[in-house]
């Protein structure tokens, strides 16, 4: 069976962690929510082979990426520009798996991951954004930056669509990990 051009594969998406850091965690109204649904994905991505990076901005500012998100990723490029292409080393990461698909989720929606989502489009990237795992601290911003992001070709998703994308099929290997990931509450 042929899938739809416009759904994720475990095999040509990489997921993008961008600035779930603890002191920009402490104004998020929606802090709790990202971090557990970005450590879904990247639990979803250990098992089912997608690469995982992430992103911190001046990390000497606003710390370290949350500890339950650090132990799982392999990798966190440090930068100060807004978007995290401007992180040394990120394209050349992207470009070394041959991926053609990011997956972001990360704060603030309406500052480094909108900018990072534009950039990644701007590079040839087909880039999705998981809503339930982004974050503003004011709601208009959020909203704004979702709207505007989806006008320029952003794919707005869910991490539980997310997930089930990577997966694919119940007869997968990796289905009754990503179903347990599913049926978690936050």
């Amino acid at each position: 069976m042929s899938r739809s051009p416009d759904l994720m594969n475990a095999d040509d998406t990489t997921l993008l962690v961008v600035d779930v850091q603890t002191r920009l965690l402490a104004t998020e109204p929606d802090g709790p929510a990202i971090v557990w649904n970005a450590r879904r994905l990247l639990d979803a991505a250990a098992a089912l082979g997608v690469p995982a990076l992430a992103t911190e901005q001046v990390p000497e500012k606003l710390g370290g990426t949350e500890g339950s998100l650090a132990q799982r990723l392999s990798q966190t490029l440090v930068k100060s520009a807004f978007s995290g292409c401007g992180a040394e080393g990120l394209k050349g990461a992207l470009a070394a798996q041959g991926r053609f698909r990011v997956l972001l989720c990360g704060i603030e929606t309406h500052v480094c991951v909108a900018q990072t989502a534009l950039d990644l489009l701007a590079e040839g990237f087909r880039v999705y954004v998981a809503l339930d795992a982004v974050s503003s601290r004011h709601a208009i911003d959020h909203a704004t930056a979702l709207r505007r992001m989806e006008c320029a070709g952003v794919t707005l998703t869910t991490t539980e669509a997310a997930m089930f994308e990577w997966c694919a099929d119940a007869k997968h290997e990796a289905f009754r990990k990503i179903s347990s990931l599913v049926k978690e509450e936050l």
